[in-house]
Protein backbone atom coordinates (compact mmCIF):
# COMPACT_ATOMS: atom_id res chain seq x y z
CA UNK A 1 0.00 0.00 0.00
CA UNK A 2 2.90 2.34 0.77
CA UNK A 3 4.40 1.83 -2.70
CA UNK A 4 1.07 2.38 -4.37
CA UNK A 5 0.62 5.61 -2.50
CA UNK A 6 4.06 6.82 -3.63
CA UNK A 7 3.62 5.73 -7.29
CA UNK A 8 0.46 7.77 -7.84
CA UNK A 9 2.09 11.18 -7.09
CA UNK A 10 5.14 10.31 -9.19
CA UNK A 11 3.02 9.45 -12.23
CA UNK A 12 0.96 12.60 -11.69
CA UNK A 13 4.08 14.80 -11.67
CA UNK A 14 5.44 13.12 -14.81
CA UNK A 15 2.17 13.70 -16.63
CA UNK A 16 2.13 17.36 -15.65
CA UNK A 17 5.73 17.81 -16.93
CA UNK A 18 4.92 16.21 -20.30
CA UNK A 19 1.77 18.37 -20.61
CA UNK A 20 3.65 21.65 -20.05
CA UNK A 21 6.39 20.62 -22.50
CA UNK A 22 3.86 20.05 -25.30
CA UNK A 23 2.19 23.39 -24.58
CA UNK A 24 5.53 25.24 -24.95
CA UNK A 25 6.30 23.50 -28.23
CA UNK A 26 2.95 24.55 -29.73
CA UNK A 27 3.23 28.15 -28.53
CA UNK A 28 6.76 28.74 -29.94
CA UNK A 29 6.84 27.37 -33.55
CA UNK A 30 8.96 30.29 -34.83
CA UNK A 31 11.76 29.47 -32.47
CA UNK A 32 11.68 25.88 -33.55
CA UNK A 33 11.85 26.83 -37.22
CA UNK A 34 14.60 29.37 -36.59
CA UNK A 35 16.61 26.75 -34.76
CA UNK A 36 16.19 24.33 -37.69
CA UNK A 37 17.24 27.04 -40.21
CA UNK A 38 20.32 27.93 -38.21
CA UNK A 39 21.20 24.29 -37.94
CA UNK A 40 20.89 23.80 -41.71
CA UNK A 41 22.99 26.92 -42.46
CA UNK A 42 25.70 25.72 -40.12
CA UNK A 43 25.78 22.34 -41.77
CA UNK A 44 25.87 23.85 -45.32
CA UNK A 45 28.73 26.18 -44.36
CA UNK A 46 30.69 23.22 -43.07
CA UNK A 47 30.06 21.41 -46.35
CA UNK A 48 31.15 24.40 -48.50
CA UNK A 49 34.38 24.77 -46.58
CA UNK A 50 35.45 21.27 -47.48
CA UNK A 51 37.34 21.19 -50.83
CA UNK A 52 35.55 19.48 -53.67
CA UNK A 53 38.08 17.37 -55.46
CA UNK A 54 35.58 16.51 -58.23
CA UNK A 55 34.98 20.16 -59.32
CA UNK A 56 35.76 20.80 -63.04
CA UNK A 57 38.90 22.73 -63.93
CA UNK A 58 38.46 26.29 -65.31
CA UNK A 59 38.09 26.61 -69.12
CA UNK A 60 41.23 27.58 -71.05
CA UNK A 61 41.34 31.16 -72.38
CA UNK A 62 39.90 31.56 -75.86
CA UNK A 63 41.46 33.66 -78.59
CA UNK A 64 39.72 35.63 -81.36
CA UNK A 65 41.21 35.01 -84.75
CA UNK A 66 42.33 38.03 -86.74
CA UNK A 67 40.50 36.51 -89.72
CA UNK A 68 37.27 37.84 -88.25
CA UNK A 69 38.41 41.46 -88.13
CA UNK A 70 41.17 41.88 -90.71
CA UNK A 71 40.31 43.52 -94.03
CA UNK A 72 40.71 41.05 -96.93
CA UNK A 73 43.76 41.47 -99.13
CA UNK A 74 42.81 42.65 -102.66
CA UNK A 75 45.59 40.57 -104.22
CA UNK A 76 43.68 37.42 -103.26
CA UNK A 77 40.57 38.45 -105.21
CA UNK A 78 41.87 37.11 -108.54
CA UNK A 79 41.82 33.58 -107.10
CA UNK A 80 38.07 33.71 -106.57
CA UNK A 81 36.66 36.22 -109.05
CA UNK A 82 37.52 37.79 -112.38
CA UNK A 83 39.47 40.99 -111.75
CA UNK A 84 41.47 43.50 -113.75
CA UNK A 85 45.09 42.41 -113.81
CA UNK A 86 46.35 45.97 -114.30
CA UNK A 87 45.60 49.50 -113.12
CA UNK A 88 44.20 52.34 -115.18
CA UNK A 89 47.48 54.30 -115.39
CA UNK A 90 49.24 51.13 -116.60
CA UNK A 91 46.94 50.53 -119.54
CA UNK A 92 47.09 54.20 -120.47
CA UNK A 93 50.90 53.99 -120.47
CA UNK A 94 50.85 50.78 -122.52
CA UNK A 95 48.69 52.41 -125.18
CA UNK A 96 51.02 55.42 -125.29
CA UNK A 97 53.99 53.08 -125.78
CA UNK A 98 52.15 51.59 -128.76
CA UNK A 99 51.84 55.05 -130.36
CA UNK A 100 48.32 55.87 -129.18
CA UNK A 101 48.40 59.39 -127.74
CA UNK A 102 46.44 58.68 -124.57
CA UNK A 103 46.08 61.43 -121.98
CA UNK A 104 47.37 61.10 -118.44
CA UNK A 105 45.27 59.34 -115.79
CA UNK A 106 43.39 62.16 -114.04
CA UNK A 107 40.01 63.22 -112.67
CA UNK A 108 37.33 63.57 -115.31
CA UNK A 109 36.28 66.91 -113.83
CA UNK A 110 36.66 68.94 -110.66
CA UNK A 111 33.35 67.72 -109.24
CA UNK A 112 33.63 64.16 -110.49
CA UNK A 113 35.21 61.31 -108.56
CA UNK A 114 35.79 59.30 -111.73
CA UNK A 115 39.28 59.12 -113.24
CA UNK A 116 40.10 58.44 -116.83
CA UNK A 117 42.52 58.66 -119.71
CA UNK A 118 41.37 58.99 -123.29
CA UNK A 119 42.40 59.36 -126.91
CA UNK A 120 40.45 61.05 -129.68
CA UNK A 121 41.43 61.73 -133.25
CA UNK A 122 39.21 63.00 -136.06
CA UNK A 123 40.59 61.93 -139.40
CA UNK A 124 37.87 63.44 -141.60
CA UNK A 125 34.69 65.41 -141.01
CA UNK A 126 32.06 67.46 -142.75
CA UNK A 127 30.07 70.42 -141.50
CA UNK A 128 27.87 68.24 -139.26
CA UNK A 129 29.79 65.25 -137.89
CA UNK A 130 33.05 63.33 -138.14
CA UNK A 131 33.22 61.02 -141.12
CA UNK A 132 36.23 59.14 -139.80
CA UNK A 133 37.39 59.18 -136.17
CA UNK A 134 38.79 57.05 -133.37
CA UNK A 135 37.93 57.43 -129.69
CA UNK A 136 39.22 55.40 -126.71
CA UNK A 137 38.54 55.94 -123.01
CA UNK A 138 39.68 54.04 -119.93
CA UNK A 139 37.53 54.92 -116.92
CA UNK A 140 38.05 54.09 -113.24
CA UNK A 141 38.61 55.65 -109.82
CA UNK A 142 41.33 57.47 -107.92
CA UNK A 143 42.96 54.22 -106.79
CA UNK A 144 43.43 53.19 -110.41
CA UNK A 145 40.76 50.48 -110.38
CA UNK A 146 39.24 50.20 -113.84
CA UNK A 147 35.47 50.32 -114.21
CA UNK A 148 35.31 49.81 -117.97
CA UNK A 149 37.07 50.53 -121.25
CA UNK A 150 35.15 52.01 -124.17
CA UNK A 151 36.07 52.77 -127.75
CA UNK A 152 34.26 54.04 -130.82
CA UNK A 153 35.43 54.06 -134.40
CA UNK A 154 33.66 55.89 -137.18
CA UNK A 155 34.48 55.24 -140.83
CA UNK A 156 37.44 52.95 -140.01
CA UNK A 157 40.06 52.28 -142.62
CA UNK A 158 39.92 48.77 -144.07
CA UNK A 159 41.88 46.68 -146.54
CA UNK A 160 40.62 45.04 -149.74
CA UNK A 161 39.03 42.17 -147.78
CA UNK A 162 37.13 44.60 -145.53
CA UNK A 163 39.31 43.95 -142.51
CA UNK A 164 40.18 46.65 -140.00
CA UNK A 165 43.43 48.50 -140.54
CA UNK A 166 46.30 47.17 -138.35
CA UNK A 167 46.88 50.57 -136.73
CA UNK A 168 43.33 50.62 -135.31
CA UNK A 169 43.20 46.88 -134.58
CA UNK A 170 46.33 47.34 -132.46
CA UNK A 171 44.27 49.32 -129.92
CA UNK A 172 41.88 46.41 -129.33
CA UNK A 173 44.71 43.88 -129.25
CA UNK A 174 46.46 45.74 -126.43
CA UNK A 175 43.27 46.14 -124.41
CA UNK A 176 42.05 42.55 -124.79
CA UNK A 177 45.33 40.67 -124.59
CA UNK A 178 46.76 42.61 -121.68
CA UNK A 179 43.55 42.12 -119.69
CA UNK A 180 44.87 38.53 -119.38
CA UNK A 181 41.41 37.07 -119.96
CA UNK A 182 42.50 34.60 -122.59
CA UNK A 183 39.00 33.35 -123.29
CA UNK A 184 38.20 36.82 -124.66
CA UNK A 185 41.00 36.83 -127.25
CA UNK A 186 38.87 34.92 -129.76
CA UNK A 187 36.75 38.06 -130.12
CA UNK A 188 39.64 39.82 -131.88
CA UNK A 189 38.93 37.91 -135.11
CA UNK A 190 35.38 39.29 -135.17
CA UNK A 191 36.62 42.80 -134.39
CA UNK A 192 39.13 42.61 -137.21
CA UNK A 193 36.36 41.60 -139.63
CA UNK A 194 34.02 44.30 -138.23
CA UNK A 195 31.45 41.68 -137.19
CA UNK A 196 29.20 42.05 -134.16
CA UNK A 197 30.36 40.05 -131.14
CA UNK A 198 29.02 40.03 -127.59
CA UNK A 199 30.68 37.83 -125.04
CA UNK A 200 29.97 37.48 -121.32
CA UNK A 201 31.73 34.94 -119.15
CA UNK A 202 32.70 34.56 -115.47
CA UNK A 203 31.80 38.08 -114.38
CA UNK A 204 33.21 40.02 -117.36
CA UNK A 205 31.79 41.11 -120.69
CA UNK A 206 32.99 42.27 -124.10
CA UNK A 207 30.88 43.91 -126.77
CA UNK A 208 31.77 45.08 -130.27
CA UNK A 209 28.66 46.07 -132.21
CA UNK A 210 27.67 48.19 -135.15
CA UNK A 211 25.84 51.32 -134.03
CA UNK A 212 22.13 51.31 -134.72
CA UNK A 213 21.21 53.49 -137.67
CA UNK A 214 24.80 53.75 -138.89
CA UNK A 215 26.58 51.30 -141.13
CA UNK A 216 29.99 52.81 -140.52
CA UNK A 217 30.16 53.32 -136.72
CA UNK A 218 31.20 50.68 -134.18
CA UNK A 219 31.15 50.67 -130.35
CA UNK A 220 33.43 48.61 -128.13
CA UNK A 221 33.00 47.92 -124.37
CA UNK A 222 35.08 45.78 -122.02
CA UNK A 223 34.29 45.61 -118.31
CA UNK A 224 33.41 43.60 -115.25
CA UNK A 225 29.87 42.49 -114.57
CA UNK A 226 29.17 40.17 -111.64
CA UNK A 227 26.00 38.29 -112.55
CA UNK A 228 25.53 35.27 -110.27
CA UNK A 229 24.72 35.67 -106.58
CA UNK A 230 28.02 34.02 -105.59
CA UNK A 231 29.97 36.48 -107.76
CA UNK A 232 28.08 39.43 -106.26
CA UNK A 233 28.82 38.27 -102.68
CA UNK A 234 32.49 37.66 -103.42
CA UNK A 235 32.85 41.03 -105.16
CA UNK A 236 31.27 42.76 -102.16
CA UNK A 237 33.60 40.93 -99.76
CA UNK A 238 36.76 42.11 -101.54
CA UNK A 239 35.46 45.60 -102.26
CA UNK A 240 37.25 48.29 -100.23
CA UNK A 241 33.97 50.21 -100.01
CA UNK A 242 32.47 47.39 -97.91
CA UNK A 243 34.98 47.86 -95.08
CA UNK A 244 35.15 50.85 -92.76
CA UNK A 245 38.48 52.61 -92.47
CA UNK A 246 39.52 52.01 -88.86
CA UNK A 247 42.68 52.21 -86.85
CA UNK A 248 44.59 49.11 -85.89
CA UNK A 249 42.40 47.15 -83.45
CA UNK A 250 43.55 46.76 -79.87
CA UNK A 251 44.26 43.08 -79.48
CA UNK A 252 45.90 41.45 -76.45
CA UNK A 253 49.47 40.36 -76.93
CA UNK A 254 48.51 36.73 -76.44
CA UNK A 255 46.08 36.93 -79.33
CA UNK A 256 48.31 38.79 -81.74
CA UNK A 257 51.26 36.47 -81.11
CA UNK A 258 49.18 33.34 -81.66
CA UNK A 259 47.61 34.58 -84.89
CA UNK A 260 50.30 36.79 -86.40
CA UNK A 261 51.14 34.19 -89.03
CA UNK A 262 47.54 33.58 -90.08
CA UNK A 263 46.33 34.78 -93.48
CA UNK A 264 42.71 35.76 -94.12
CA UNK A 265 40.69 33.52 -96.41
CA UNK A 266 37.55 34.68 -98.22
CA UNK A 267 34.28 33.00 -97.25
CA UNK A 268 33.32 31.93 -100.76
CA UNK A 269 35.66 29.76 -102.80
CA UNK A 270 34.57 30.78 -106.25
CA UNK A 271 36.85 29.78 -109.07
CA UNK A 272 34.30 30.37 -111.85
CA UNK A 273 36.74 29.05 -114.41
CA UNK A 274 39.31 31.78 -113.76
CA UNK A 275 42.87 30.60 -113.37
CA UNK A 276 44.51 31.32 -110.05
CA UNK A 277 47.53 33.52 -109.82
CA UNK A 278 49.01 36.66 -108.38
CA UNK A 279 47.05 39.83 -108.95
CA UNK A 280 49.98 41.57 -110.53
CA UNK A 281 49.62 45.20 -111.56
CA UNK A 282 52.08 44.73 -114.38
CA UNK A 283 50.04 44.42 -117.58
CA UNK A 284 52.91 42.78 -119.41
CA UNK A 285 52.82 39.65 -117.26
CA UNK A 286 49.61 37.65 -117.08
CA UNK A 287 51.12 35.17 -114.61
Amino acid sequence: MLWSALLIPILLLAGIAVFYREIRRVEDPAGRFEYQALDKAARSSRISVRPDTAAPSPLPPTSISLKLIEVPKPELASQFLRTWRFAGPNICGALREAGIEMSEWKAASMRNRSYECYFQRIHERDEVRPLSSTFVRVRGNERGDIVEIRAKIVGPQTDAQGRLAPAVLRIFEIIVKQACWRDFEDALASIQSLRNVEYEQFGAYLSFTREAGSENSFNFILGLKATSSSQVRTKAYFSADSWLATTKPRIPQTLSSSTASSRPQPPLALNDGVSSGHNSRSIWNCG
